[in-house]
């Protein structure tokens, strides 16, 4: 019951933490490894719980779906699908052992996204335009990174389409969530089918992510943005950093 609550109340504040700046997966993959879920699984498992609140979020916003830039939705969600698929069957013969080594990293990229993502898009929007067509080649990585890991994903499309369409970045917020949640949902399947989810947990965290959810997006109509992230990019920092002390100090100290 003890892991049960822990896992309950860590689906409530990732469901929060998606719902106000992103970043859910810092904490409700972390809560399944220490509930005793193996790492691989507990991935699996954390996009599972957390699926049905970004579909949520994108049928919200469905109205404002459009082309980005130049380049239809129906390309951008073909290659995402496709993307998607590949990194969830990357993840799922992934050795426990390999992804308990590329985790930390995975988490420090994801950090880093959420840190200086948006800055470094509008960076390279001001110097740079890439081919519609390269659009569709870096959409398919993205989708395979959806699909494999996903941390701050978003992101990470909303950086590299402000390099093809020069319109406000919240226009793209629309699309953003529609195709996030199509990397997820192929993955999703993927890991069903491949009997790769541990049920009772994911159950617990899904209900619990639903009702943090529904009080983030509350919550932040309210709170201050510049609070919010803060508290987003301190949590994320410190999660990163304990599981690069938990990978790599026992290595360290051998040597």
């Amino acid at each position: 019951m003890d892991t049960m609550l822990l896992i309950f109340l860590s689906g409530i504040l990732a469901g929060a933490m998606n719902g106000l700046a992103g970043g859910g997966s810092f904490v409700s993959l972390p809560a399944l490894i220490a509930a005793g879920v193996p790492p691989v699984m507990a991935n699996a498992s954390s996009t599972v719980a957390l699926f049905p609140g970004g579909l949520a979020s994108a049928w919200a916003y469905r109205d404002g779906l459009r082309p980005v830039g130049n380049v239809p939705l129906r390309a951008l969600l073909a290659v995402t699908l496709s993307g998607g698929l590949a990194g969830a069957l990357l993840l799922l013969w992934t050795p426990a052992s390999a992804f308990t080594v590329v985790l930390p990293w995975l988490l420090l990229l994801a950090s880093l996204a959420l840190a200086f993502g948006r800055r470094i898009g509008k960076a390279l929007r001001s110097r740079w335009r890439i081919h519609p067509r390269a659009v569709l080649s870096v959409q398919f990585a993205l989708g395979m990174y959806g699909g494999y890991f996903g941390g701050a994903v978003g992101i990470m499309m909303l950086a590299m389409w402000g390099l093809v369409d020069r319109c406000d970045l919240k226009e793209l917020n629309a699309p953003r969530t529609l195709l996030v949640s199509a990397a997820n949902a192929v993955a999703v399947l993927a890991f069903i089918v491949a009997g790769a989810v541990s049920w009772p947990e994911t159950l617990g965290m899904l209900a619990g992510a639903i009702a943090g959810g529904y009080a983030g997006a509350h919550l932040g109509r309210r709170a201050p943005p510049g609070l919010v992230r803060a508290i987003t990019l301190l949590a994320t920092a410190s999660i990163t950093l304990a599981f690069f002390v938990k990978t790599y100090a026992p290595v360290l100290l051998q040597h």
